[in-house]
């Protein structure tokens, strides 16, 4: 795909900007969690995971090479993998009580997955090798 590393650059900055998005709120605590907040950090700050996650991302969609493109792939099926794990313990129910989802979680769990699909089609020129 032509615009598949500009695309996956873009779904990255988007991974980051969400953690600062409410992702749930609970309505018996009142509170809207987000990436980086959650009552008494019982959740993690999974933002800050994003954010590495991202960045290392971000490099390796940049750089024209096929080892980068490689640990592309890797670094973001890393991160869809922790986004569908983020995904699930932000909105579970505990003791009876299921928090809504907010826009943000469900932004964050989409940029993770069109992180990892822009990564699958590079946009790579490969050499001809001389045949004899």
């Amino acid at each position: 795909m032509k615009y598949s590393q500009w695309i996956g650059i873009a779904a990255a900055i988007i991974l980051v900007i969400a953690g600062f998005f409410p992702w749930t709120y609970h309505p018996d605590l009142d509170k809207n969690f987000t990436g980086f907040f959650t009552e008494n950090n019982v959740y993690g700050k999974p933002g800050r995971v994003f954010i590495v996650l991202s960045a290392i991302s971000i490099i390796f969609f940049a750089v024209q090479r096929i080892w980068a493109k490689r640990w592309n792939m890797f670094m973001c099926a890393i991160t869809l993998a922790f986004a569908i794990k983020s995904f699930i313990v932000y909105s579970g129910c505990y003791r009876g009580i299921c928090p809504d989802k907010k826009a943000g979680l469900w932004i964050m769990l989409l940029a993770a997955i069109l992180m990892m699909a822009m990564s699958l089609f590079p946009d790579m020129k490969l050499k001809a090798t001389e045949q004899h």
